[in-house]
């Protein structure tokens, strides 16, 4: 007993002295430790990342180093200066985060031959072009089967009531998962054990999840494996999938059975985290501003008419028409709702030079990050009223697309980053946006949709979803829907 107490305050001192030594040397960005030896400033950034590190840029500007759990992390908050970090891969390096995170998240651990590189080639190979265009068909057809079938038997006077966080989600989960993966036989239950994971992932991420939430996460990891292992494992008919191809690359880079499986985890929640609720956001935001609402309703309204007077026309008005108002709107939502973390390794010291010429000296094996959702995309010198939603904020007068925005006098690049940028940049933009949008329109066009209470606000965010793509809302929005008696009534 002696001897264990002995060995704690051992550790203990180690710890409180392994804290005092670290200091700021010359050209280093301002260093903030926090009151705690080795947690730092943990479990303030954990709780709420995007208003601990506004308090940070506050005392400290664009640039600032914070001890959280044990790691040092600089984040830079300057858009004029992303590229310092998102263009280095020679002092920088994103895959021993990334790595750590797979294994702690999905127990999935990656042969070293396997390159990041390659599996971005791969994804990108399915992602673009003629591959792009089979699986946003799919994801259409699929999106108009199970919400007109969900409507069937259904009187037109019969108003259904549902949260609308749980109609979205559930709705294009559903598609994109017969999308990609072609199973119609387990469906619901992999929508059902992925939203047991997902409500669990961040603190899988974060290392603080609790016994009982360990116990429902596991259980919910490995149903999930095994609902996911490909028909063609078990002797079933043979596809030409999506998945089937991603089984396939991994067979030929060496990955065993057991990893495939995880895997294909990881690359599930990849493609199916976001949609749901980013149109959550969209639809909420619509249903909470009339005057947006009102908008996009008048141009899809123009669409309708402009096809009806012709002898064939078009399968998907989206993909034949543009629609600027619609594209704001959304351009709009990611703004104020994805909030993304690019995070990086300084394997060299590295000198970081920013846009105002300032320089600063990186330490080795400190990481460094930025986090666009605090700026550029909240950032009041870049976005006016950045906290209002703002249907047109991303049209000029003559409705095209407003893509000039400045800080300090100059023009940025990088104006809003809702699927990153660089190597961080989100293969899967193009699908999950006509996903989206092809979501929204079936919605307006075939339901009559509005709140169950007319003053309902949008719940606020879930703070702990900051740094893992679209935020999630802490709470339900009621709406109650029903068929239109005519797609013109709109």
């Amino acid at each position: 007993m002696l001897w264990t107490i002995f060995l704690l305050l051992n550790g203990l001192l180690i710890l409180v002295l392994l804290y005092a030594a670290r200091t700021r040397q010359k050209n280093e960005p301002p260093l903030d430790k926090g009151f705690i030896p080795w947690l730092g400033h943990a479990l303030e950034f954990g709780k709420d990342a995007a208003k601990f590190l506004a308090r940070m840029k506050e005392k400290h500007g664009d640039i600032f180093t914070v001890c959280v759990a044990g790691h040092y992390v600089t984040v830079l908050l300057d858009p004029n200066s992303f590229d310092a970090v998102l263009n280095d891969t020679v002092f920088l390096d994103f895959t021993q985060n990334r790595n750590q995170l797979k294994k702690r998240i999905f127990s999935l651990q990656l042969p070293i031959s396997l390159k990041p590189s390659a599996e971005r080639k791969w994804m990108e190979n399915h992602f673009q072009g003629f591959n792009l265009s089979k699986l946003c068909t799919s994801m259409n057809i699929h999106l108009q089967n199970l919400l007109l079938n969900e409507q069937k038997g259904c009187s037109l006077s019969e108003w259904k009531q549902e949260g609308l966080f749980s109609l979205c989600y559930s709705l294009l989960f559903r598609a994109g998962y017969l999308t990609l993966f072609e199973r119609r036989d387990n469906t619901a239950a992999v929508y059902k054990e992925f939203r047991k994971f997902d409500d669990l992932l961040t603190k899988l991420a974060r290392c603080s999840i609790k016994r009982g939430e360990s116990k429902t996460a596991n259980s919910a990891r490995e149903q999930l494996w095994e609902l996911l292992s490909p028909n063609w494992l078990s002797g079933g008919s043979e596809s030409s999938s999506w998945q089937q191809s991603y089984h396939q690359f991994l067979q030929e880079e060496g990955v065993d059975a057991e990893m495939q499986k995880r895997a294909l985890l990881l690359q599930l929640w990849t493609t199916q985290c976001n949609a749901g609720p980013a149109a959550f956001w969209l639809l909420g935001f619509l249903l909470t501003h009339p005057d947006a609402m009102e908008a996009v309703k008048s141009e899809i309204r123009g669409l309708t008419l402009q096809d009806s007077s012709l002898q064939h026309p078009p399968i998907n008005p989206l993909e034949a028409h543009s629609t600027p108002v619609f594209d704001s709107v959304l351009s709009e939502t990611l703004r104020l709702t994805a909030a993304v973390m690019i995070s990086r390794e300084v394997v060299q010291d590295k000198i970081l030079r920013m846009a105002d010429g300032q320089e600063y000296h990186l330490r080795r094996g400190d990481r460094v990050c930025v986090f666009p959702f605090l700026s550029p995309q909240m950032d009041p010198e870049i976005h006016q009223e950045p906290q209002v939603f703002k249907y047109d904020r991303f049209l000029n007068n003559d409705l095209t697309v407003k893509d000039k925005f400045y800080k300090d006098g100059k023009r940025l690049k990088y104006y809003t980053m809702p699927w990153g940028a660089g190597s961080n940049m989100c293969v899967g933009k193009e699908f999950a946006v006509t996903a989206i949008k092809k979501f929204v329109f079936l919605l307006l066009t075939h339901l009559d949709l509005e709140m169950c209470d007319p003053e309902a606000k949008l719940p606020p965010v879930n703070a702990s979803r900051y740094g893992f793509g679209m935020l999630q809302p802490d709470g339900e929005l009621q709406v109650r829907y029903r068929l239109k008696r005519t797609q013109q009534e709109m």
